[in-house]
């Protein structure tokens, strides 16, 4: 099962952003620094878009360390299970041939690089990336224990560090506290609401 969830960003206030929106759960190490410094893990998520194009920002970091291949083998499943487009909301678990991060885990935050400031699109994107881990461990004999994550969204899509941090950190209670009840209006509203409030202020339209 996943036990740690890495959340990584060179930034400070990204770092404070994490800490902040993340004190409580189980398991969560937030990291200040890039990509390229991090230690060996299990999965790590990248950030991408529908196509698979892994060109630019940290999606070209770990292309760089993976290879060209990696890149090939995301777009390779992508056209196989989703016609050549991934929706927002869906994230795909592949080996890397990396053995210090054999898996990456790639779930888009938008269609095409653009802003999505004002969307729930990093809430979805990181609550597809953890149902994908978890369906992983499920049917996988090499676990992904530890994962780490960017700051979904922060780049070409503009999100500011407070609110990328409040929707990854809401998709992540999310999945450590699934529902032991029926899904009635008031548990569906409260879900919505965790979503796209902060506190009494909607935050997405």
């Amino acid at each position: 099962m996943l036990r740690s969830v890495w959340l990584v960003h060179p930034d400070a206030a990204m770092g404070d952003a994490f800490r902040d929106r993340f004190a409580g759960p189980p398991g969560v190490r937030v990291v200040r620094g890039r990509f390229e410094d991090l230690g060996p893990h299990d999965c790590f998520v990248t950030a991408g878009n529908a196509f698979g194009r892994t060109t630019a920002g940290i999606d070209a970091a770990v292309v760089r360390r993976c290879g060209d291949g990696l890149m090939e083998r995301v777009q390779h499943r992508i056209r196989d299970e989703f016609l050549g487009e991934q929706p927002v909301g869906t994230a795909l678990v592949v080996p890397t041939g990396d053995g210090d991060i054999p898996f990456v885990c790639h779930p888009p935050t938008m269609r095409v690089p653009g802003g999505i400031d004002g969307t729930g699109e990093v809430y979805a994107a990181t609550w597809a990336a953890l149902l994908a881990v978890a369906a992983h461990n499920r049917a996988a004999d090499r676990k992904i224990e530890a994962a780490a994550f960017p700051a979904m969204g922060t780049g070409f899509g503009g999100v500011p560090f407070p609110e990328a941090a409040r929707q990854m950190a809401a998709a992540y209670r999310h999945f450590l506290h699934p529902p032991a009840r029926r899904l009635d209006r008031d548990w569906v509203i409260g879900r919505q609401k965790a979503v796209c409030h902060d506190g009494d202020r909607q935050v997405v339209r």
